[in-house]
């Protein structure tokens, strides 16, 4: 028997995700003027199993990285290639990142003010809707 529902798994999930993009997000605004340093991001896991899903790849040679789906976090953090902002090589766009830290932190907020509700109507059932 569950406790509780499905509700507070996803609400949990969705928290620790915003709670580590918040941490790329930080470490990106606080690499700004690194050398070198190239932005990181966090992502679905699931957006990009479906994106390699779609893919038909086949190992032709047993010394090739395999295609497999590893680890148990529904996201992960990715480094963002390909682009340079500074002349030092760096990638991370401190406007972007403070714009995605806004983002990312009313998410938060409006996840925990959800998670509130939830228990504050667990409670009221538990009292008896006193």
């Amino acid at each position: 028997m569950k406790l509780f529902s499905e509700t507070f798994t996803l609400l949990e999930n969705s928290l620790n995700y915003t709670t580590e993009k918040n941490r790329a997000i930080s470490n990106n605004i606080a690499n700004v003027d690194t050398p070198g340093y190239k932005a990181k991001d966090v992502v679905f896991k699931h957006v990009l199993e479906g994106e390699m899903n779609s893919l038909e790849a086949k190992r032709t040679n047993s010394r090739h990285i395999p295609f497999s789906n590893e680890g148990n976090s529904p996201y992960k953090t990715v480094m963002k290639q390909g682009t340079t902002y500074n002349h030092n090589g760096n990638n991370v766009d401190i406007d972007k990142e403070m714009n995605e830290l806004v983002k990312n932190q009313i998410l938060y907020q409006a996840l925990v003010d959800r998670m509130g509700g939830k228990f504050r109507s667990l409670e009221n059932v538990l009292k008896g809707g006193n």
